[in-house]
């Protein structure tokens, strides 16, 4: 009589690490401490979405496309841009990541005209735009929420 021997089905599942910009020493190993899976690709995304162009040594193609329009007056039509910027620095860039919404909002304000999937208005009191992007990770179906402040500081 033959034995079937089987090999249980292996979840390989692809880990993502980073370091934590913010240098926090570790307790015990006194080492910087470093972000894992969706932590990295959360921190990706915030230091992506605010570089400039020429930011990157050796890589002057890599920008946010942000800045530029946080000095422009707080309409729909820059809202609309940030928006768009959003979604092409993330699609271009980030390829472990795929976007369901960007909501980009203000304080004082309801949220605005609706376009495609995002909700857009503009905080004038503090001259910028809060940011929330709901992203899935490939191969991940659970959806994974970014937010920041963009605002200008120069």
């Amino acid at each position: 009589m033959a034995v079937i021997h089987t090999k249980a089905l292996s979840t390989h599942t692809r880990g993502w690490l980073d370091l934590d910009l913010d240098f926090t020493k570790h307790p015990v190993t006194k080492d910087v401490v470093r972000k894992k899976d969706v932590a990295a690709i959360k921190r990706s995304l915030k230091n992506l979405l605010l570089t400039n162009k020429y930011d990157k040594f050796f890589h002057p193609e890599v920008d946010g496309g942000i800045q530029k329009y946080l000095f422009s007056l707080a309409t729909a039509h820059t809202k609309h841009d940030i928006k768009m910027a959003i979604f092409e620095c993330i699609r271009n860039y980030e390829p472990r990541v795929v976007v369901d919404t960007v909501n980009v909002r203000g304080s004082g304000e309801a949220f605005g005209k609706e376009f495609g999937n995002v909700e857009v208005t503009g905080d004038i009191d503090r001259n910028g735009f809060y940011v929330g992007i709901t992203f899935r990770v490939i191969n991940s179906p659970e959806p994974i929420d970014v937010s920041l402040f963009l605002e200008r500081i120069r």
